[in-house]
Formats: structure tokens, C-alpha cells, sequence
């Protein structure tokens, strides 16, 4: 009897770094859905303004504006609006993403498209 309680705790130690493996990436991977919902966020808004005003400047304040203070440093923003009424007009927004758990540096980006009104 003695020698299966010790066998469990052997195993259950053997399993504890995997969960924690299993926790920690769940983690990351939540934190990188929530930056890519706001990159999208960020590009649907810069594209409305992008949309209307013909001043690309105010596009990518918009788009800034809607990111955290903390995305919005580090966000590049790209407008590409033709002059033409009914064309599309293109918003980019893309800020490289640190990935702790697996050591590396990842390039999250998310665009939006909506035809000139103005």
C-alpha cells in the first residue's frame, strides 16, 4: 500500500509540467485573440474615416485612437485611399506581438476595406 501512494505522487509530479505547459499556452493564445480583435477594431474605424474624409492623417488617428495606449506606440497604420468616389479605401494595422512562452516575436495585422463615400 505504501509503495502506490508513492508511485501517485511520482506521477502526479510528472504530470504538473504539463498542465502548467497546457495553462500557460491557453494564456498566450487568449492574449493574442484579444490583440487581434483590437487590431480589427482599430482597422474597421480608421476605414470609416478613411471612407469619408479624404485627409489620410485623420484615418490613422482614428485608427490609433481606438487602440490602447499601449498598441497604439507600437502599431503601424497604412491608408490606401483612391481619389475616386466608389472605390475602396484600405486600412492596415499590424504591431509585432512578443511571445513569451515560446520565446519569439510575431507580426499580428488586420485590415479593413469600405468604398469611398466622399
Amino acid at each position: 500500500m505504501r509503495s502506490e501512494q508513492g508511485s501517485a505522487v511520482v506521477e502526479f509530479a510528472m504530470i504538473i509540467p504539463a498542465v502548467v505547459l497546457v495553462l500557460l499556452a491557453v494564456a498566450e493564445v487568449t492574449a493574442v485573440a484579444r490583440t487581434q480583435f483590437e487590431l480589427a477594431q482599430a482597422a474597421r474605424e480608421g476605414v470609416r474615416v478613411a471612407a469619408t474624409a479624404p485627409d489620410t492623417t485623420r484615418a490613422v488617428a482614428a485608427a490609433r485612437a481606438s487602440l490602447g495606449e499601449e498598441l497604439a506606440g507600437r502599431a503601424r497604420v497604412g491608408v490606401t485611399r483612391p481619389a475616386a468616389v466608389g472605390e475602396h479605401a484600405i486600412v492596415t494595422v499590424e504591431v509585432p506581438y512578443r511571445l513569451p512562452v515560446i520565446g519569439t516575436t510575431v507580426t499580428l495585422r488586420a485590415s479593413s476595406v469600405m468604398r469611398i463615400e466622399l
